[in-house]
């Protein structure tokens, strides 16, 4: 699915297959040293390319799983990972991460992501999404409210970042 972003450029939006396995780990390794609002930083991604193939074919496998792509000229720019329990009482529940490429930040990415995910969720059999994010990440924190998810409570010291302390929102929206 195309989408045009605030500046006129258009991204393709897809589901990530086995064969992007490669493509994706560059692109986190890529992306890792961009921001400290992910849960890695530069040097830290560590998952292999075998390992990425393995892990994509169990996202294609599972019904509450998806991961999604954000492509321009063939370069990926963003990216969406939702996953979530298999346990019967817990599957309907799922949790996202989402990355954009710094140079497309603030453009629409991470919304058209988003977008994708929840239409993607209902035909899964998701009806609650959640997700952390880091306190003093205004930004996402507007995006996820615009898209109606609330705050349900922050998790203090959920990361440290070059020995100092970082607290996470947790929020959600039901489906």
């Amino acid at each position: 699915m195309e989408h045009v972003l605030h500046d006129g450029r258009v991204v393709t939006l897809r589901e990530a297959e086995v064969a992007d396995a490669e493509a994706i780990v560059a692109y986190c390794e890529e992306v890792a040293g961009e921001s400290d609002n992910l849960s890695f930083g530069a040097g830290e991604f560590g998952i292999s390319v075998e390992r990425e193939r393995i892990f994509l074919g169990s996202v294609l496998a599972t019904a509450n799983q998806v991961y999604f792509l954000a492509e321009h000229d063939g370069q990926i720019v963003g990216s969406l990972s939702c996953h979530g329990p298999q346990r019967v009482r817990m599957v309907h529940a799922v949790s996202f991460g989402m990355t954009v490429r710094a140079g497309w930040w603030g453009l629409g990415i991470g919304a058209a992501l988003m977008d994708a995910m929840l239409a993607w969720a209902p035909g899964a059999g998701v009806t609650k999404i959640n997700l952390s994010v880091r306190t003093d990440n205004a930004a996402a924190i507007r995006l996820y409210e615009r898209k109606g998810f609330v705050h349900e409570g922050t998790e203090t010291r959920c990361m440290r970042i070059d020995g100092v302390y970082v607290d996470c929102h947790r929020m959600g929206l039901e489906l």
